[in-house]
């Protein structure tokens, strides 16, 4: 997907393996890409995004920043606390792979109407977060 940039400096993860997972979202969801960047950062990287734009004095496992006009168009930015994602794995006790897999799906959801706020509307994005999730097969490391 050439409108699709991966940003991954400790190199953790296959760039091509991303654009794949992503690609499969496209399809599963129904979106298409005008520009989607998908970060890979540190804690102190994503605690100072949080503070800067959101007001947040703490870290998060991920950010996203949605520029669409349209849900169905992806004008985007993601940012991945890979830090926070091997915490939560080890938390969660599921594979740091699969919180990766999970945590760019989760961003992707949001950015195509997908909210979690509510109770009721959290249960409904989880449970489709876990399907797309199941149907992956392939490695991102």
């Amino acid at each position: 997907m050439k409108n699709v940039i991966v940003s991954d400096k400790k190199k953790h993860f296959n760039k091509k393996a991303i654009h794949r997972l992503v690609h499969y979202l496209s399809k599963e969801i129904g979106f298409s890409i005008q520009a989607l960047q998908i970060n890979f950062i540190n804690n102190k990287e994503i605690w100072e995004l949080n503070k800067k734009h959101l007001s947040h004095d703490y870290t998060t496992d991920i950010i996203t920043f949605d520029y669409s006009d349209n849900k169905k168009l992806l004008d985007a930015e993601i940012y991945i606390s890979v830090d926070e994602a091997l915490t939560n794995s080890e938390k969660y006790k599921v594979s740091f792979e699969k919180e990766i897999k999970r945590l760019v799906i989760h961003g992707i959801l949001h950015l195509t109407g997908y909210d979690d706020k509510a109770p009721d509307d959290k249960k409904i994005m989880k449970r489709f977060e876990n399907r797309l999730l199941s149907k992956i097969n392939f490695t991102l490391l």
